[in-house]
């Protein structure tokens, strides 16, 4: 269906949400709080990485292969990070670029930013040129940290971007010995910038507004390369408190332990793997990448309490010849992410016996709103969840709306489907440098998600479908006007669009209809190469070369008849592998 900004007056969707809410708290899990309620007086994330330096100094903050660093070492290395930051010239509200994979220094560089009241721009190491390029430059990053063995893309881009002064780091910086548990990468120290940076002076704690921008989260949309999500540290606090809540859990009642291998570049691995456990005094246990054996090794050293991952990674454990139960004693709460394995009753009962606890769906949420925007703890009896049309994602969060409306914006009949809109406090302040986006964006203090879904008989939030051709490869965001615009910087490309196709192992995969220009003989094979070379390797696509792409009258691509092609193509692949 399509989905248009609402242009209903906000007294008509609050009053839709009067028969909502009360069905909602009628349906609130007896284990999950109905409030929340913060440790300190502040909203600013970094007073809480001061706080617990304080109170407690000793405890692991971050834990990474058996290198551990307490919350006083944290906060030491994020003070050095902030006084070199200084040392070169960076000033309040400048754009500060971290290019890392997982690793503790992606974790120092940004609370470092955000000492000094500068932005944090995650990057996905992932980026080939062309993509690293466009966000340094409409992010306007004038410093940037990055991993070493990717210093040839930075050197490639680097003349076209605002970008002054670059530092590197390894994966191994942080190692003092060898690491206690095996890393999936080379663990020899390196010549690299790391230890010049955290022998700078420490900076001088100054008071923070937790209310300016401090990151910019780039997403995917509708049309053209990426926009940045503008989000405070208020969105990252209240985010995290939430996501505790949703928990069953009281913020900062307990330093909880939580294991996270989702990349924290992307909004979901912030949330889980950087500010859930700073928030709660907790630990974070990092992982650079998936590897069940070591997962359940660090499960048992770390005494995990909480783990977030696809539930093709559950799978995995426990078909582990490691698996072990009496290692993952600890664990109290595990949610999982549909994408190419779905949760159903047969793997949760399977999860139940070997370990005693209700595997369950993650939260609803999108880079937009930060994430996290609603939770399934105690809505599992009778496997209610999974019984529900698909998919279930529970209540909102304590301070979060969610109502769902039709095509002009007007509230639906519960049991209805429509889009999505969400009100809450970590919604994005805007898209950055863009206010057109903004506007259509967010109407009335309400986010236009794009995405279907209905509300059932308890107020409980069932997502339908995403925006209709976002694609979603291993669990991650493919918007087929980005894969677009990239094929279209091809000198042989004349037209291009891009839908998503079924793939057993992957989920979905782009697949791209290309026309070239006229008198090209290049083949879908020399294309998909460019392609490999120009953009992450998750969003390269098949290729389909046709003679002319399906247009409208008005010289759009009719993507409806993309789709069924596609169909075809799914179904053809699929008989060949029988």
């Amino acid at each position: 269906m399509t989905v248009e900004p609402t242009t209903v007056a906000p007294p008509a969707l609050t009053a839709a949400l009067a028969e909502i809410h009360t069905r909602q708290q009628a349906a609130w899990p007896a284990q999950v709080p109905r409030t929340v309620e913060y440790p300190i007086e502040s909203m600013a994330l970094v007073d809480y990485l001061r706080h617990w330096a304080t109170r407690r100094p000793e405890t692991t903050a971050i834990a990474y292969y058996g290198r551990d660093l307490s919350y006083a070492e944290y906060d030491e290395l994020s003070d050095r990070f902030a006084g070199w930051l200084l040392a070169n010239g960076a000033q309040p509200g400048d754009r500060i670029g971290v290019y890392l994979s997982n690793c503790p220094q992606f974790l120092v560089a940004m609370l470092g930013i955000l000492k000094i009241g500068a932005v944090h721009v995650p990057i996905n190491p992932l980026f080939r040129a062309h993509e690293l390029r466009h966000e340094l430059v409409d992010a306007g990053v004038t410093i940037l940290l990055a991993q070493d063995n990717l210093s040839t893309l930075v050197d490639e881009v680097r003349a076209d971007t605002p970008v002054r002064q670059v530092a590197f780091t390894a994966l191994s910086d942080m190692f003092i010995d060898e690491p206690a548990v095996a890393a999936p990468f080379e663990t020899t120290a390196a010549e690299t910038d790391w230890q010049r940076i955290v022998e700078s002076p420490r900076a001088p704690a100054q008071p923070t507004d937790p209310d300016a921008l401090a990151a910019l989260n780039y997403t995917g949309g509708t049309t053209g390369m990426p926009k940045g999500c503008e989000h405070t540290q208020r969105h990252m606090v209240y985010t995290a408190a939430t996501a505790t809540v949703g928990n069953g859990l009281r913020v900062g009642e307990r330093p909880l332990v939580a294991l996270n291998f989702l990349p924290v570049f992307w909004i979901a691995g912030e949330d889980f793997g950087i500010l859930f456990p700073l928030v709660n005094g907790g630990t974070a246990v990092l992982m650079n990448r998936w590897e069940a054996e070591t997962a359940l090794s660090l499960l048992d050293r770390y005494r995990v309490t909480s783990m977030i991952g696809m539930i093709d990674n559950y799978v995995e454990m426990m078909d582990h010849p490691a698996f072990d139960p009496a290692g993952i004693t600890a664990l109290e709460n595990t949610t999982g992410v549909s994408f190419v394995v779905k949760l159903n009753a047969e793997i949760r009962a399977r999860w139940r016996a070997a370990t005693g606890l209700t595997l369950r769906e993650t939260s609803y949420g999108m880079t937009e709103t930060h994430t996290a925007d609603t939770f399934t703890l105690g809505l599992q009896d009778d496997d209610y969840d999974l019984r529900s049309e698909p998919v279930f994602c529970g209540l909102p969060v304590p301070g979060t709306d969610i109502l769902i409306v039709d095509e002009v914006g007007a509230p639906v009949p519960m049991g209805h489907e429509g889009q999505i809109i969400v009100r809450s406090p970590s919604i994005l302040t805007g898209y950055y440098g863009n206010p057109e986006a903004t506007a259509a964006t967010v109407r009335a203090g309400w986010l236009q998600t794009g995405d279907v879904g209905k509300l059932n008989e308890r107020g409980a939030l069932h997502y339908l479908a995403r925006n209709k051709e976002m694609i979603k490869v291993n669990g991650m965001s493919v918007f087929p006007s980005e894969v677009e615009s990239l094929l279209m910087l091809h000198s042989q490309v004349q037209t291009v669009g891009v839908v998503p196709k079924p793939d057993p192992q992957r989920g979905q995969v782009p697949l791209a209809f290309v026309q070239l220009i006229p008198e090209s003989s290049i083949a879908a094979a020399e294309l998909q190469t460019w392609a490999r070379q120009n953009m992450a390797g998750y969003k390269v696509p098949q290729i389909e070369i046709l003679d002319a792409l399906p247009m409208t009258a008005t010289g759009k691509i009719r993507k409806g008849e993309l789709f069924t092609m596609t169909e075809r193509i799914a179904a053809t692949e699929s008989e060949d592998i029988q």
